[in-house]
């Protein structure tokens, strides 16, 4: 794993204040639980085509670990200059995970109130990458998740 950046191209940095978290991105599957995962989440793609017309082609993630006391800051997951990234999911992979820990998903909603979801292990939370911002909560063990997005063809393609 390694440190996560923030930023893109030329302004892409490392920055921990920002983001505490370590990734590794899931390229090519080498587990069984891996390839699962992803037949899952390539079914779950196909039928948010069928029945919400997202327009969605494909899934990209990565694991990402928090050691304790880490988090990230309130952010989109939507980089400035790209529309490709539609619906984000985490699938935490946490063991026991209570609210003494902390580590909350925050998730900001329009009329500014937000809602905490706890990384409990096998929660898979969904949100529109583009609408909601959010932010991960410091917590007080190591935090596991499998994080990734929902693709759609950039609306510049479409044109």
């Amino acid at each position: 794993m390694h440190p996560a950046r923030i930023g893109r191209g030329v302004n892409e940095r490392r920055a921990a204040d920002v983001r505490g978290d370590f990734i590794a991105w899931l390229e090519e599957p080498q587990l069984d639980a891996e390839q699962q995962l992803l037949e899952v989440l390539e079914q779950t793609r196909v039928a948010m085509n069928r029945s919400l017309m997202t327009g969605l082609v494909d899934f990209e993630g990565h694991y990402a670990r928090y050691p304790a006391g880490a988090g990230y800051a309130r952010h989109s997951d939507r980089p400035k200059g790209s529309d490709v990234r539609a619906i984000s999911a985490v699938l935490y992979l946490n063991e026991r995970w209570t609210a003494e820990d902390g580590g909350a998903l925050r998730i900001f909603a329009d009329d500014g109130e937000s809602i905490d979801v706890l990384p409990a292990g096998g929660r898979l939370v969904a949100f529109d990458a583009q609408r909601f911002e959010h932010e991960v909560l410091p917590s007080r063990r190591e935090r596991l998740s499998f994080t990734g997005w929902f693709r759609r063809r950039s609306l510049d393609e479409l044109a």
